[in-house]
């Protein structure tokens, strides 16, 4: 082995070390993300967005001021429900893809897709799922 393989050699393992932390860097950066939200949701910031989204047009949602539309269904308790609109059944994944598509899970149904982000599906799901 010659000098300047010798001299790569043994650096060969901090070199490995130092590709492995720059990819795990490039990497964390380009993943999707939503700041510093709460993998679960946040019940209050999902509770801003029921209440701009209007959703108590609608429906009754205990804790949302004016939440007391006859429309859909009352919203009381969804967090103990077994089903959600009538065909999924009651998780967070679920009701988080109900809230961002309504009308690919219930075709026909009165409630509209309101243009939810993921993350105010997943806020919105994290209060709903909260009523008992």
């Amino acid at each position: 082995m010659d000098p300047a393989e010798r001299n790569l050699s043994h650096r060969r393992p901090l070199l490995a070390a130092i590709c492995a932390l720059g990819a795990c860097a490039w990497l964390g950066a380009c993943a999707p993300h939503d700041g510093d939200a709460p993998a679960l949701g946040n019940p209050e910031a999902g509770a801003l967005v029921i209440s701009r989204k209007a959703c108590g047009s609608c429906h009754t949602i205990p804790g949302i001021t004016g939440a007391d539309g006859q429309v859909g269904p009352s919203l009381a308790g969804l967090g103990e429900r077994h089903i959600i609109a009538g065909t999924l059944p009651n998780s967070r994944p679920n009701l988080e893809y109900y809230l961002l598509h309504p009308q690919e899970v219930v075709k026909g149904n009165y409630m509209p897709d309101q243009g939810l982000t993921a993350r105010q599906a997943r806020d919105a799901a994290a209060y709903l799922l909260e009523l008992r």
